[in-house]
């Protein structure tokens, strides 16, 4: 069949120097783990999900995230101070990955502000589209698509880093995927 993993995040805003974060990682159903909210690091709900990867990719999984939240934390707080956005306010992200029945991958990643869909990336040409045409959306998505870096390391995670993860998590999780 086709299966997805899903990485959900939730990021409440209250003011300029408080975020509260909220991560959690899906294989379809399954819940993976979750993030510490505090510390930003994984907690694994599942025994067989740490043995799906090495260590290393653990780490580096870990370091990325951290790397990801503080400069995601920062760009949407300066964006938000820029455009007169009135605090607080959430943004909701979904990115991950779905395997077909013949092994073809597709990524996807959506983002919404305050409930509404608001940016969805085009992973084929690494584009951002807006679902809502407001100042605030034309400036982030302007400001996405001129960051080479952030869009190199989105299309290197949903191109090759998420279909390999999840071709050892599907391995992994098989028997739990079975119970399902």
């Amino acid at each position: 069949g086709t299966f997805t993993v899903r990485l959900l995040q939730t990021s409440t805003f209250q003011n300029t120097s408080f975020v509260d974060t909220e991560g959690l990682g899906l294989l379809e159903d399954i819940e993976l783990g979750s993030l510490d909210k505090h510390t930003w690091t994984i907690r694994l709900y599942q025994p067989w999900v740490r043995p799906a990867l090495p260590r290393s990719d653990w780490d580096t999984i870990q370091d990325m995230i951290k790397i990801y939240l503080q400069k995601f934390n920062h760009r949407i707080n300066d964006r938000a101070i820029q455009t007169d956005v009135p605090y607080p306010f959430v943004v909701q992200c979904i990115a991950g990955c779905e395997i077909f029945p013949n092994r073809t991958p597709r990524a996807f990643a959506y983002v919404g502000y305050n409930g509404q869909d608001f940016l969805s990336l085009n992973v084929g040409n690494a584009t951002w589209l807006f679902s809502q045409d407001t100042n605030l959306s034309r400036y982030i998505q302007a400001d996405l698509q001129n960051d080479s870096t952030f869009s190199e390391l989105v299309e290197v995670l949903f191109n090759d880093t998420c279909v390999d993860d999840m071709e050892m998590l599907l391995h992994y999780g098989k028997a739990a995927l079975e119970r399902q």
